[in-house]
């Protein structure tokens, strides 16, 4: 990525109720949001803005890995990636206060294992989400040859 900005647009047209449409003049897919069923008047079974945040971090971690594995030329066969956000009360205002990555990585040499954990970290640390939030952000790796 070079050093000049980027923006990414996004709008959101409210439907009804506590459910709205999220869509961007630059991707195909709209994405259906609403406030999640833990709160009053919340819904089940839609993406809330809880978890956009939490899969902003997971799939940002995705790409950095991606991105600094290619460079440092890491063969691996599978990532999986289970996140999850914990949202409480901090002060008397909700927040989500920590994000845990458990990010499996399977590869094939065994001696590439201490490698793959040093790359799982350091996308972790370079992730520009988990960079651009105050909520701590948790990487737990797990290696399987």
């Amino acid at each position: 990525m070079d050093t000049t900005e980027h923006f990414y647009d996004v709008q959101l047209e409210w439907n009804e109720g506590k459910i709205g449409t999220l869509s961007s003049p630059d991707l195909n897919e709209k994405i259906t949001v609403a406030t999640p069923p833990e709160f009053e008047g919340g819904v089940a079974g839609i993406w809330s803005p809880e978890h956009l945040f939490v899969a902003a971090v997971s799939s940002c971690f995705m790409t950095t890995f991606t991105a600094i594995a290619g460079f440092s030329k890491l063969e691996y066969k599978s990532l999986n990636v289970a996140t999850v956000g914990k949202l409480e009360k901090v002060e008397g205002k909700f927040v989500i206060s920590s994000i845990t990555l458990k990010a499996e990585l399977t590869i094939l040499d065994e001696d590439k294992k201490g490698k793959a954990i040093r790359i799982m970290e350091k996308s972790e640390s370079a992730c520009l989400i988990s960079r651009s939030i105050k909520t701590e952000v948790h990487l737990e790796p797990t290696v399987i040859i």
